[in-house]
């Protein structure tokens, strides 16, 4: 199966990837040559910016593309495609173990100049076995400004076979001078279609399924995967489904408001637990310390380290989480939204369907546009830090006022 076959409903970035990958291709076989060709004029460079919405699939794309170049398949000969999806250099690239190709996300809040330091020293690298030395980085929106300027510089200046692949939501989420030297790729949102019809090839789901999930996650494989086969993640979903119900006082603003907190925090506490007494237990046999015995002496900074890394990648798990929460929050208001103008819901189904209804006929639209706008406020509030339940309580007392 080729590596495209990965970017559901991106038929147009698709192709894209594929004459930049066949460029570069002719690129390094001509350099094995002894030839040195330019460039100039390819559809192939050196940084690439993926950008689109959650669920459009900006990481599978900068992975299928990452795979594609380092294809070794023989068929290429004979005129085949990079990208083939089955020789040794696009099995390595997908399941990450390819010596030349460095896949860097974070579990933190943010990406720090250290981190960005060592990659831009492995940028400078050439390939060790690969064709070219490729850096994919996942959540390149969350570079501090320190690290985004100590990435300029490579992109700026790359090594003649590295290639630098960027993934972040927009290109508002990426310095100026970075994305300036970037070759934009925007994705969309997959089409409901694509997605059910992925999930019935891939995971054998009955297309009725498929079709729900694909409808209810707005287009997004994996949370539609998720919904679909993890029966927490569709009674968490329903739960917040029935939080505008629950606002009719303000008691009940409240408790939906701290129910998403601890339903959040859950949720990180779950994510977090495992890896994190595995990390200490790692850190404690390397640094000399025995179950029963103190650490030894100078090593007290470095467990501290570790604890505030595994408290900030708690705080991002928890925003995560509510992050999700309200992206369902807000598309239960727009589908009430869509019945006051008269259209049928677009994502609402069973028990949610009623409540729509029930909605859209006890309210005016003007009071929708002001509850959506509340959602919006509260994800604005969390990303300025601000305490998660003073900002959810803010958010569904004007729920209940609006």
């Amino acid at each position: 199966m080729p590596v495209w076959d990965d970017l559901v409903g991106q038929d147009r970035a698709a192709a894209q990837l594929a004459a930049a990958a066949r460029d570069a291709d002719a690129y390094v076989t001509a350099h094995e040559r002894g030839e040195q060709p330019p460039l100039t004029g390819s559809a192939m460079t050196h940084a690439w910016l993926f950008t689109g919405p959650p669920g459009s699939g900006r990481t599978a794309a900068a992975r299928a593309f990452a795979a594609a170049l380092q294809c070794v398949s023989p068929d290429r000969a004979l005129g085949g495609q990079p990208g083939c999806g089955f020789c040794d250099g696009c099995h390595t690239t997908l399941v990450g173990t390819h010596a030349d190709v460095e896949i860097v996300r974070t579990d933190l809040l943010s990406i720090g100049v250290k981190d960005t330091r060592e990659l831009v020293r492995r940028a400078q690298l050439s390939p060790a076995g690969g064709r070219w030395q490729v850096i994919v980085l996942e959540d390149a929106d969350r570079l501090t400004e320190g690290a985004g300027n100590v990435l300029l510089k490579a992109v700026e200046e790359p090594a003649p076979r590295t290639v630098w692949l960027l993934c972040a939501p927009s290109i508002e989420d990426v310095l100026p001078t970075i994305r300036s030297r970037c070759r934009l790729l925007a994705l969309r949102t997959p089409p409901v279609e694509a997605v059910a019809d992925a999930l019935v090839r891939r995971d054998g789901l009955e297309p009725e399924t498929a079709a729900e999930v694909a409808r209810a996650t707005q287009g997004h494989l994996e949370r539609a995967r998720r919904l679909a086969t993890d029966e927490r993640a569709r009674a968490r979903r329903a739960a917040v489904l029935r939080v505008p119900e629950r606002v009719a006082d303000i008691g009940g603003c409240l408790r939906a408001a701290q129910e998403l907190v601890d339903t959040a925090t859950e949720d990180a506490r779950e994510l977090a637990e495992g890896v994190d007494a595995k990390e200490t237990e790692e850190l404690r046999t390397a640094l000399g310390g025995t179950e029963g015995k103190r650490m030894p002496r100078g090593t007290a900074g470095l467990m501290k380290d570790l604890e505030e890394r595994q408290k900030r990648r708690a705080t991002r798990a928890q925003r995560d989480a509510l992050d999700q929460a309200l992206t369902d929050l807000a598309a239960f208001y727009r589908d009430v939204l869509a019945r006051q103008f008269g259209t049928a819901p677009a994502l609402a189904t069973g028990e949610s369907a009623a409540a729509v209804e029930r909605l859209a006929a006890a309210s005016r639209s003007e009071q929708t546009l002001r509850r959506l706008e509340a959602i919006l406020q509260c994800r604005e509030a969390l990303d300025r830090n601000v305490a998660p339940l003073l900002a959810l309580e803010a958010m569904t007392l004007t729920l209940r006022a609006a």
